[in-house]
């Protein structure tokens, strides 16, 4: 049996007083600016299945780091015009996770509380997602 010194809501909670959070509806005030830039980090059936924010990027949690550092081959030049970045995926946990990375990177990026989740409870614009 595998067993942690750690829960994961304690690793959450960790990660989401270290980094900036944002409630959907600071982001849906964000969102259409220049320089903001939205990311998605969901897996893409999570995408297919519940649709997603309109204006927003889809980039898969394990690549993340490898997309938006400037150094790795796999690096997406989106990110040369981006002056504000926005993580968001279900629920929150894996944005607060994914936003504690970026900024162990030295990148600042800040994270939507409630997630994909609570943007649609709220009533909030959302698109299907089209598989390429």
């Amino acid at each position: 049996m595998i067993t942690a010194n750690v829960s994961f809501k304690e690793m959450v909670e960790r990660a989401d007083a270290a980094v900036v959070t944002l409630s959907p509806e600071e982001v849906a005030e964000r969102l259409g600016r220049p320089g903001v830039l939205l990311v998605d980090i969901r897996d893409i059936r999570e995408l297919e299945r519940e649709g997603r924010i309109p204006g927003s990027r889809h980039i898969p949690r394990g690549m993340l780091e490898f997309w938006i550092h400037p150094e790795s081959p796999y690096y997406r030049d989106y990110f040369d015009e981006c002056e504000e970045l926005i993580v968001h995926c279900n629920r929150g946990w894996r944005s607060a996770l994914a936003a504690c990375a970026l900024k162990d990177l030295g990148i600042a990026a800040a994270h939507m509380s409630g997630g994909y989740a609570e943007w649609q409870e709220k009533g909030l614009p959302t698109e299907s997602h089209e598989r390429k």
